[in-house]
């Protein structure tokens, strides 16, 4: 048997490169593989910090047995859902067909050409409370593919149609300031009035959602700040968060935030660094920072997340590492990283980072975080930026480990996040190269009108060329449930590249992605927080604020001002005269001309780029607002 895992970058994949099951990677290898042979594929889809995903990996894939028969009936395929997210997006659309409770591991059984014809989730090894074993749901799915096969090819022919029809979208409309108050109304009504939070079991923290809300909050709209504000400081204090090392679970299992899975993700972690630091909640903020520099550090970059088991006393423990005081866990080894480097979360980290080291007012906490981000940026960038195509596009890899790149395609969130991060980056530092590798990534997204295709944004290198090929629907999912869309993170960039450059174009970006969304994300707020979130900057008056400060006067009360602002809709930059000239020269009209008067720091007050007359203290800087 072939060991085709045992070299992954993945280190998922190299967790079942050892399994009996003869396991093939993502790839057009293994389905030319079942067409040599006449059989189906079997998809399994799950990450390294997912605990189900290990358990059915010792249950069900370790098993010689189990492993032999479906060696002789099925090319077995292994994918990290976070190295191949377009993959998971596909097939789990494709899972709704036939399941409610969609996770991972996903288990996916399709023909030669990639149409699933079932999928489930976690299976049992015997049947327990009515669920079937995962052999009895293998048997059951492969005879019907033995003898009944026409109607098996047809049935997922029929599905893959469907999604494709799913997946179109009319033009839209932008959603009014009404029509984002009534999202935020919606979003009261699914508050848990008792624990905090959203819904009942399981619950999730839903970053991107409080983020909206603190962006409708800044515009005066009191019921959404005080629904983010109330979210945050409950999830401070509850089972969610470790108050050793820092940082929060990805779920809790019950209403009142207790029992969670422990694993803690990058993903996670990064948004809620960012709600932290805009609510002004210190200690919370502090103790992600901390998590990242302590536990998360790998090289290269920050891992992707910790799992939840860990071994303790002999014993295999979901959690029990947590239990732990510091003084406990110095002696026992902690739960695994999952140490592969994604470009996207990265790119969230380096944005939560950044926006913590312009607002919080601990200056050892601030100053961490903008060393770390621009370590960050800078590591990510020399190793994940690859050569420009041949059309001069930026282009992105999407994960590496120890300096190793993946073969997986860049996405549309890796563009996005990243970009989104770096002006982050580019705002907290006044450093304009950031921003400059931030346009390079937009502008490499958009598709020209010969590009076609029906869409206006796309991955400079294409969508994965295995779903390519067997004409799969390859979409960026819109939904946000944890971490925003590909399409979210673009348009939060080019809303805030046309901030900086005046260019109509991108404004007209962000305005055309959100639109065909709106009217869903308004109804369904819980699952569409980044996209509400450009969009209630969209509803606001494009503002613009840029102070300009003398040599030695960066602690002048007009850059505390900017670095303080934030407001939905305004962009508040604080540079030296030196940078300002910086920012100028690369091509960010927004900062043509603006110097100190008389050497005295300068702010500049700007509505769609018509500036008021410059003022040099606070109290006049007051009255035009």
């Amino acid at each position: 048997m072939a060991r085709r895992l045992e070299n992954a970058v993945s280190p998922y994949l190299r967790s079942h490169a050892d399994n009996p099951v003869d396991w093939w990677p993502w790839g057009a290898g293994a389905f030319a593989e079942a067409r040599r042979r006449g059989v189906p594929v079997m998809i399994s889809i799950g990450y390294a910090t997912c605990h189900w995903c290990h358990v059915m990996a010792r249950e069900t894939f370790s098993d010689p047995t189990v492993a032999e028969w479906l060696n002789d009936r099925v090319v077995s395929i292994k994918v990290d859902r976070e190295e191949h997210p377009q993959v998971d997006a596909a097939y789990l659309a494709a899972a709704g067909a036939f399941s409610e409770q969609l996770g991972w591991p996903l288990t996916v059984f399709a023909t030669p050409e990639g149409r699933t014809f079932y999928a489930a989730t976690y299976l049992p090894p015997e049947p327990v409370q009515g669920i079937p074993s995962f052999r009895q749901v293998a048997e059951a799915v492969l005879e019907a593919w033995t003898e009944r096969r026409d109607e098996v090819l047809q049935s997922a022919e029929g599905l893959q149609d469907a999604l494709r029809e799913a997946t179109r979208r009319d033009a839209g409309s932008l959603p009014t300031v009404e029509q984002l108050g009534d999202a935020v109304t919606e979003l009261i009504g699914y508050e848990d009035r008792e624990f905090g939070g959203f819904g009942g079991a399981p619950k999730f923290p839903v970053a991107p959602v409080l983020l909206f809300l603190q962006a409708q909050g800044s515009t005066g709209d009191r019921d959404a700040a005080g629904l983010a504000q109330r979210t945050l400081e409950r999830l401070e204090v509850s089972p969610l968060r470790d108050p050793v090392e820092g940082g929060f679970f990805r779920y809790a299992t019950r209403r009142d935030w207790s029992e969670p899975h422990y694993e803690r993700m990058l993903y996670d972690n990064a948004l809620l660094l960012e709600a932290y630091a805009r609510a002004g909640l210190e200690e919370p903020a502090a103790g992600i920072i901390d998590f990242f520099g302590s536990v998360l550090r790998v090289p290269g970059g920050l891992a992707s997340g910790q799992d939840s088991e860990s071994v303790l006393g002999g014993e295999r423990s979901e959690g029990g590492y947590y239990a732990l005081t510091a003084a406990q866990r110095a002696g026992v080894d902690p739960p695994a990283l999952d140490d592969k480097v994604l470009t996207a979360w990265t790119g969230l980290a380096i944005g939560g980072l950044s926006v913590a080291g312009r607002r919080l007012a601990d200056a050892r906490s601030a100053a961490r975080a903008r060393a770390l981000a621009v370590e960050l940026a800078g590591g990510l960038l020399a190793a994940h930026r690859l050569p420009d195509d041949e059309h001069g596009r930026a282009r992105l890899a999407r994960a590496s480990r120890d300096g190793r790149l993946s073969d997986a395609a860049a996405t549309l969130e890796d563009y996005g996040d990243l970009a989104v991060g770096l002006l982050e980056l580019a705002i907290t530092t006044g450093e304009a190269r950031w921003a400059s590798v931030a346009r390079d990534l937009v502008d490499a997204c958009v598709v020209t009108p010969q590009d076609g295709q029906g869409s206006l944004v796309r991955p400079p290198g294409g969508d994965d060329a295995t779903l390519v090929a067997h004409g799969l629907a390859s979409v960026d999912d819109p939904q946000e449930g944890a971490a925003p869309s590909g399409t979210a993170a673009l348009a939060r960039a080019a809303l805030v590249m046309h901030q900086l450059t005046a260019e109509p174009r991108y404004r007209s970006l962000a305005e055309s992605l959100v639109a065909p969304l709106a009217t869903l994300a308004v109804s369904r707020p819980i699952g569409f927080g980044a996209t509400l979130g450009v969009a209630a900057a969209l509803a606001q008056p494009s503002r613009q604020l840029v102070v300009v400060s003398s040599p030695g006067d960066d602690a002048h009360e007009l850059v505390a001002h900017a670095r303080g602002l934030d407001t939905s809709g305004t962009l508040a930059l604080a540079v030296r005269a030196t940078q300002a000239t910086e920012w100028a020269s690369a091509g960010f009209a927004l900062l043509d001309d603006r110097t100190t008067l008389g050497a005295r720091t300068t702010a500049y007050l700007c509505t769609d780029f018509v500036c008021r007359v410059p003022v040099t203290s606070l109290a006049e800087l007051t009255a035009q607002e």
